[in-house]
């Protein structure tokens, strides 16, 4: 096989690899590529700036890699041989600079988009904001409504182009919540109250799930989110309002309990200060915060949160 044939069987083999490549992320639903609402499409481009900037070194250097092992390869005896070459300053500018340059790029970029992406910054949006209460348990999700009073296991509605704010907290083990096509996932802690904000632009049924490996019955702790019209939200909130199942404590109690692929239930009459208690019986220290809940407390304290949103004792 001559040169001019080797280096185009190489070529067309490159260009296959490229094209099968864009043809499978084409043709395949990867959810962080198929952003849902704007903090997702953040960083969905943040994902590509970021993959730009890799490809500026990764293409050069296996560009050359192939360059260097063709051209040097020990059959060839019209390569020339240079011991002595120890020193380039151009190619030792471009090896120092690009890289340099890189890193400061992607230092600025990681910066300012940590503020701008933070999650307890609200969503500016002219509707109002929906509160939805986040609890991990073993091993499902409890998504409580405090304002209307219902609660669901494993999937939950919300208003499209409106600003869903999440306080999320665990009453098991440490855990992750996530839904990719909506935004980054953000922990949840025994504890602790932590925050995330996040918004869906279009209608859909996108798939959440737990991020942080928590035992046994990890794999199944997934849930789904539908985005829909208002009327839709406010139909759903009705149904849940007219569930015969009751979130009292003595039902809570028992979803405490593990159990493993739950099927999605819903609860009226759920008590408004149920999540407050669930942080608070870990947060006293003359309690057994492995213990069932026996009635729910009211925090009222207006100084409860410190600035990240922690309850406080």
């Amino acid at each position: 096989m001559n040169k001019k044939l080797k280096i185009g069987v190489i070529s067309i083999l490159l260009i296959a690899s490229v094209g099968i490549s864009a043809w499978y992320l084409h043709h395949t639903n990867i959810a962080v590529l198929d952003p849902a609402g704007p903090i997702a499409l953040k960083e969905r481009n943040l994902i590509y700036f970021a993959l730009g900037l890799s490809l500026i070194v990764v293409i050069p250097v296996f560009t050359l890699l192939g360059v260097f092992a063709f051209r040097y390869r020990e059959t060839n005896t019209k390569s020339k041989y240079s011991p002595n070459l120890d020193h380039n300053a151009v190619a030792e500018a471009i090896w120092w600079l690009i890289p340099s340059g890189i890193i400061l790029i992607l230092s600025v970029v990681a910066w300012t988009s940590s503020h701008s992406l933070d999650p307890y910054k609200p969503i500016a949006s002219d509707n109002k904001t929906i509160n939805i209460q986040v609890v991990a348990l073993d091993w499902k999700w409890l998504f409580i409504y405090p304002n209307d009073q219902v609660a669901s296991i494993n999937n939950f509605e919300i208003p499209t182009n409106t600003p869903i704010n999440f306080e999320i907290t665990s009453d098991a083990p440490m855990n992750s919540f996530w839904i990719p096509q909506l935004g980054g996932q953000i922990y949840a802690m025994p504890g602790m109250s932590t925050q995330l904000n996040l918004m869906a632009t279009k209608d859909g049924i996108f798939n959440g799930s737990s991020a942080n490996i928590s035992g046994e019955g990890f794999s199944g702790m997934t849930f789904t989110v539908k985005a829909s019209s208002n009327r839709d939200y406010v139909n759903w909130i009705r149904q849940l309002s007219a569930s015969p199942k009751k979130l009292t404590v003595a039902t809570y109690n028992q979803l405490t309990k593990p159990s493993q692929y739950n099927k999605v239930a819903h609860y009226s009459n759920v008590s408004p200060d149920l999540y407050n208690s669930i942080v608070y019986k870990y947060m006293s220290p003359s309690e057994d915060s492995t213990q069932s809940i026996d009635s729910v407390t009211t925090i009222n304290n207006p100084k409860a949160r410190d600035i990240n949103g922690m309850v406080m004792p």
